[in-house]
């Protein structure tokens, strides 16, 4: 099974805000077995335009392991923190097996 890898792409409009979303994010990830890979750090643009300005990729067991987190109540309960404080774009992707 591939693992399957969340790839954010986030504008933080209201850094306050945004930080209660930030602490308590990790511990919902990580009841799902998923691990950041990039959370933030410097980022250089090699082509086209980026959709926002903070990258972050959290690497799940599957995608069903990330699905589950995703739509999972304790996440739910947390998403509005970061849909009311950032813009931007978040897929999910499979990894190679």
């Amino acid at each position: 099974m591939a693992k399957a890898y969340l790839i954010g792409q986030v504008t933080v409009t209201n850094p306050e805000g945004y930080a209660q979303y930030s602490a308590q994010v990790p511990a919902s990830v990580a009841a799902f077995g998923g691990a950041y890979r990039v959370r933030g750090g410097t980022a250089t643009q090699l082509e086209g335009q980026a959709s926002g300005e903070r990258q972050v990729v959290i690497e799940f067991p599957s995608r069903d392991d990330a699905l589950a987190w995703y739509h999972s109540p304790g996440y739910q309960a947390i998403l509005p923190l970061r849909q009311q404080n950032s813009e931007g774009h978040i897929m999910l992707v499979d990894g190679v097996a």
